[in-house]
C-alpha cells in the first residue's frame, strides 16, 4: 500500500482540498477543488503528483469551483467522478443561486460514482457510500488501506452538514451518518469538507448532534 492524503485548505469559505496520491507512481485523484485551483495545481507540480482525476463529494459550487481551472491547466484529460443524482444541481450552478450570485461549470462528469463500489487505485480499494442529506447526491470516499473517509459535509468535529439548501434532509442526513459513518472502525479518521480532521470514535462521544 502506497497511497497518502495530503490536504490543502483554499478560497473564501475555507475549504479542504485532498489529494490522494500513489507514493510510487505519483498519481493523484484531488478531491473537491475549490476557488484558487490554480494553486492546487502548483501543489501537485512542486511534488510531482501527476493529477489524473477529479472526484467530486457533491455538488455544491464551493466543492466543484476549481474544476474547470483545473481541466485547463492540465495537459492531459482528467477524468472526473459525481455520483448521479448530484447531475441537476452541478448543472444548476452547483446552489450558487440560492446564495444570490451566478456560477457555473463547464466542464461535465466523465463518470458516475455508484454506491457501495470498490474503486482500485494503484493496488487499494476506495469504497463509494452514497450518504444523502447534505444534497441527494452526497457521498463518501472510505480508505480502509488508511483508516481514512473523506467525508465532504456529511460531517465536521462536532457538527453535521445544514440541510437548509434545496436537497438536504436532516433526518436524512443523520441516518447516512449512523450507517455509513458510525458503522467506521472507531479509529477512523474523518476528514471534512471544512475544518479539522476528526475520527468515529471522538464523533460518537462528543458530537451533540448524534446523541
Amino acid at each position: 500500500m502506497s497511497l497518502t492524503i495530503h490536504t490543502m485548505t483554499l478560497g473564501p469559505l475555507s475549504n479542504n482540498v485532498y489529494f490522494i496520491t500513489d507514493t510510487q507512481t505519483r498519481e493523484t485523484i484531488i478531491v473537491d477543488p475549490t476557488y484558487q485551483a490554480n494553486l492546487a495545481f502548483e501543489k501537485a507540480q512542486k511534488n510531482n503528483w501527476n493529477i489524473s482525476q477529479i472526484w467530486i463529494t457533491h455538488a455544491h459550487f464551493d466543492h466543484v469551483a476549481g474544476v474547470d481551472e483545473l481541466v485547463r491547466l492540465s495537459t492531459s484529460q482528467l477524468e472526473i467522478g459525481l455520483y448521479p443524482e448530484d447531475l441537476s444541481l452541478w448543472k444548476n450552478g452547483g446552489g450558487a443561486h440560492d446564495m444570490g450570485f451566478f456560477f457555473e461549470v463547464k466542464s461535465e462528469p466523465t463518470f458516475f460514482f455508484q454506491n457501495g463500489e470498490e474503486i482500485s487505485f494503484n493496488n487499494s480499494e476506495i469504497e463509494i457510500r452514497h450518504t444523502p442529506g447534505h444534497t441527494k447526491g452526497h457521498v463518501i470516499f472510505y480508505l480502509p488501506d488508511l483508516e481514512t473517509a473523506i467525508c465532504g459535509d456529511l460531517i465536521f468535529q462536532g457538527s453535521v452538514g445544514r440541510t437548509d439548501l434545496p436537497g438536504g434532509n436532516h433526518s436524512t442526513l443523520i441516518q447516512s451518518i449512523r450507517t455509513e459513518i458510525l458503522t467506521l472502525p472507531p479509529e477512523t479518521r474523518l476528514l471534512s469538507g471544512h475544518g479539522p480532521e476528526t475520527t468515529v470514535a471522538e464523533e460518537i462521544a462528543h458530537n451533540p448532534f448524534l446523541k
